[in-house]
């Protein structure tokens, strides 16, 4: 276990900002943390690899970050075709993939290169490509940051929703996260249907995990920068989902406009409106929307956490104004 005091965060946030925690404790095993939940007081923060935060300044309180690893395959099922894997919260999510993808086990090859940690997968929902974390994960292993005690949740305790989970609303801040179990897949059930990964991948007889994933790599390389160069927290807006009613009305000012069906209604891109509102490319201060990928917001520099919530907002209000159609950050504010 490392306990620091004053510790700089530059490199625990991809969006680069330079700030600050009075205390910062990474812990390497749930012994560990149970052991320091009792001084635990005031202000506490737990956080993964940093991908998905904008501190909006110091931070007045105690950071907790996991380093507890280990991938352990905990059962096989050969006549499903299942097998469950154990992951600590600490593994780069990455490379839980890319050892999936190794072993021949299928399920995350679409969330390739998505930056984070594995304990984060279970709390924000990750997602891309017409798959998301929910899809995969059996049980969230946790401790409860108040009395120490351990917690199973089941997929269905979670709540899981669109970016969404339990532990985004109802229990914030109340567990950490140390292990999550995922059933994965060693029969090849790929999902090719969402944006252009079929174009990427081209004719082919058979396709195998690694194939997908390769794909999914190129894609993400070609578009999205890369936080140690451009400062960023990848997606910064989540994908708005509105009413039938609503997308019929915008398709037809814009029939070319991409759409995906999903439940409760229709998936329109953000990053597609951010587009279409002349922002794509565009900076504000020294914070800008990646020329790339529109729904990426970059720190062109030195840019601070106001320049960032400046550029926000004001693409949310162009975006309402054209489209009539609310979107939000998927990056915490702290």
């Amino acid at each position: 276990m490392n306990i620091y005091s004053d510790y700089d965060l530059k490199k625990h946030n991809t969006f680069g900002m330079d700030v600050k925690a009075s205390t910062f404790i990474e812990y390497n095993s749930v012994d560990e943390l149970k052991s320091i939940i009792p001084t635990l007081g005031g202000n506490v923060l737990h956080i993964g690899g940093g991908s998905n935060l904008l501190f909006k300044g110091d931070f007045e309180g105690t950071i907790l970050h996991s380093a507890i690893k280990g991938i352990d395959i905990v059962e096989h099922d050969d006549k499903e075709g299942k097998v469950t894997v154990r992951v600590g919260a600490g593994e780069v999510w990455d490379d839980f993939v890319a050892w999936a993808v190794e072993h021949g086990l299928g399920g995350v090859e679409n969330l390739s290169l998505i930056p984070g940690e594995v304990g984060a997968s279970a709390v924000q929902n990750i997602g891309a490509y017409g798959v998301e974390a929910k899809d995969v994960i059996s049980t969230v292993e946790t401790i409860n940051l108040k009395t120490g005690e351990a917690r199973i949740f089941t997929n269905e305790e979670c709540s899981y929703a669109y970016r969404q989970s339990i532990f985004k609303n109802e229990l914030k801040g109340m567990y950490a996260v140390t292990h999550v179990v995922y059933t994965l897949s060693t029969k090849a059930e790929l999902k090719l249907e969402y944006g252009n990964i079929k174009a990427v991948l081209g004719e082919r007889d058979s396709l195998t995990y690694a194939d997908v994933r390769q794909a999914i790599i190129d894609i993400r390389n070609a578009k999205l920068p890369d936080p140690k160069v451009l400062g960023n927290a990848g997606s910064f807006f989540m994908n708005p989902v509105v009413s039938r009613d609503k997308f019929l009305s915008i398709q037809k000012d814009y029939p070319q406009m991409p759409f995906y069906e999903v439940e409760g209604g229709v998936k329109i891109p953000a990053g597609w409106m951010i587009d279409q509102c002349g922002w794509k490319g565009k900076s504000l201060g020294r914070a800008a929307v990646h020329d790339k990928q529109a729904l990426v917001l970059v720190n062109l520099g030195g840019a601070t956490s106001d320049e960032i919530v400046a550029l926000c907002e004001t693409i949310c209000r162009d975006v309402k104004a054209k489209f009539d159609v609310d979107i939000h950050p998927e990056v915490n504010f702290i």
